[in-house]
């Protein structure tokens, strides 16, 4: 792998979306020969890729096709077709994640039942092949499809009869409602040779109607302790899943006092993208350093750190604009990065500020201003 720094070895992306793009600038940076495969033509990842391909992700011949012209195999998303990854490292194509920790992971009562089975605190549950009645749960809770959910889809808190006739007849988990105090992000990475380091924790706070990240900032208010017992799971995680390449692990802090694990993400991550000026290594380049088996980065911060989520204005559907975006630049330290999307819909993220700064509070007022003065209309 020392000599991955030529232009006969390649590197395959599964997933063309906004992480694929940002991972792809640093790819740039190192002149890596990249090849990415993503279902729309229209992929953000097109803009940076030596070979763009275009392709389903979940079809087996396809994902193999592709996989066997790679040197390493990486993804920018879970929902690849697992079969396919078992198949590529089996004829020796290194992939990572490895496909066992993936198909853990894609699945979120396998997730959550590797936890209950490695002594990894989290919220109490219930499995269910099929939609369960409404007599057979115990509201209020959140409800989980076991498969293909991101960013905020597929979980929904169920409140009343009228929450749970709105799901979908799928197989699912039923988590207990935990009384949350703060959410909690850590990012893990971890090479083949089983190095590892963690990324320092860092804070989440979510728009409570659509269930997806609005802010993220360091540093975090919990406790020096605190943060330590994070980091410790987040590392226990990675090793018990025997994972290799970024690792984002999900947690909170309940109104008790315990920290749990709610999910993880085994890429770069949105709660990530504050340490592409924020931190001394990049998560993006993090990711690179682990799958490819180079020295692990620095993952110290270097001053306080807000990211904004950049989403699509409700009611609007279609070409994208950017509205009073030129504000932005007129704010120090501020960065703003758009990821490439042609069309915008309702929530759907589209971008994201960047600021740095000597005062953590100071930093949240200016974000909270950006966040109302920029909009993502049509």
């Amino acid at each position: 792998m020392e000599h991955f720094f030529s232009s006969s070895k390649r590197l395959g992306i599964l997933g063309g979306g906004q992480l694929g793009k940002m991972l792809l600038s640093k790819c740039r940076q190192w002149d890596i020969h990249t090849s990415v495969l993503d279902p729309s033509p229209d992929a953000p990842a097109r803009l940076l890729a030596d070979h763009f391909a275009v392709g389903d992700l979940m079809d087996y011949q396809t994902v193999y096709d592709f996989g066997l012209e790679m040197d390493v195999l990486t993804i920018e998303i879970e929902n690849v077709n697992v079969d396919a990854l078992v198949a590529l490292a089996q004829k020796g194509v290194k992939v990572y994640p490895r496909p066992e920790a993936l198909s853990v992971i894609q699945d979120k009562i396998q997730q959550k039942e590797f936890y209950a089975n490695h002594n990894i605190p989290t919220a109490a549950f219930s499995t269910w092949t099929n939609k369960p009645k409404w007599e057979e749960i115990n509201a209020p809770c959140i409800w989980k499809s076991s498969r293909f959910g991101y960013d905020g889809y597929g979980v929904k808190k169920i409140s009343n009869r009228e929450d749970w006739d709105a799901v979908p007849k799928v197989p699912c988990l039923i988590e207990d409602l935990v009384e949350i105090d703060r959410e909690i992000s850590v990012i893990v990475a971890r090479s083949p040779k089983g190095d590892v380091k963690c990324y320092e924790v860092v804070e989440m706070e979510f728009n409570s109607k659509a269930n997806q990240v609005e802010y993220v900032f360091y540093p975090s208010t919990l406790s020096d302790a605190q943060q330590q017992h994070c980091q410790k799971l987040a590392i226990d995680v990675t090793k018990a899943l025997n994972h290799v390449g970024l690792l984002a692990v999900e947690l909170f802090l309940d109104k008790e006092g315990a920290i749990l694990v709610n999910e993880v993400a085994p890429r770069p991550h949105n709660s990530g993208h504050l340490s592409i000026e924020g931190a001394v290594t990049s998560q993006f380049e993090q990711h690179l350093r682990a799958i490819l088996d180079l020295p692990l980065g620095d993952t110290a911060f270097l001053s306080p750190t807000i990211m904004i989520n950049l989403v699509g204005d409700i009611g609007h559907s279609g070409p994208v604009v950017y509205e009073n975006l030129e504000e932005l630049l007129s704010i120090p330290q501020a960065q703003p990065h758009l990821y490439g999307k042609k069309e915008t819909r309702p929530m759907r993220k589209m971008g994201h500020i960047t600021i740095t700064g000597e005062n953590l509070e100071t930093l949240r007022h200016q974000a909270k201003t950006l966040k109302q003065r920029i909009r993502v209309k049509t």
